[in-house]
């Protein structure tokens, strides 16, 4: 059976029924479904809310791994009526960052190349490349995800390059030291 219809176009009833009866439509998309929570004009606030929590009780590690596969609708859905400054948008997102580094960790995935990260993306509505699938670390790569404990390549490359400059000088360096 199909759904046939948009998510962001369905009453609150319609919702609860296609969520209960998730398994019997070929078309269900869980991701289709938190989006449209956000877009639905014909819900109000409260509405919105109680659908998103009902959908989180029959699919929640699936709404968990949004903060890996599309962070900005799982952010947007957690914040559903919240009234956030700047400070509390900040946390949000610092605790969304460290939940995807867990998630990485736990699953043992060791690539980063995931829903919104997977497409070139670089703020421009003219570029010809937006929406492309691209290579994690190719240069079009622009809104990868990073975290504090990553290495960085290039701090690594110059210290590699100074211990070598220090192991063909050493002798140089001892002789300096000696005639001190």
């Amino acid at each position: 059976m199909k759904i046939g219809k948009q998510f962001n176009t369905c009453s609150k009833s319609e919702y609860i029924h296609y969520i209960d009866n998730y398994k019997k439509y070929t078309d269900f998309n869980t991701l289709g479904l938190y989006r449209s929570i956000c877009e639905n004009k014909k819900l109000n606030l409260s509405m919105k809310i109680e659908i998103r929590d009902y959908a989180n009780t029959v699919f929640e590690k699936t709404f968990n791994f949004y903060q890996l596969k599309d962070p900005s609708t799982y952010f947007n859905l957690i914040t559903l009526g919240a009234d956030l400054t700047i400070a509390d948008e900040a946390k949000i997102w610092d605790a969304i960052k460290k939940n995807q580094e867990r998630i990485l960790s736990e699953k043992k995935i060791n690539h980063r190349n995931f829903g919104e990260y997977s497409k070139h993306n670089c703020g421009y509505k003219d570029c010809k490349y937006n929406g492309l699938m691209i290579r994690e670390g190719s240069v079009l790569a622009q809104s990868f995800i990073h975290f504090d404990s990553d290495k960085g390549n290039y701090e690594a490359k110059n210290k590699s390059e100074r211990i070598k400059k220090q192991r063909k000088n050493i002798s140089k360096i001892i002789r300096e030291e000696l005639d001190d």
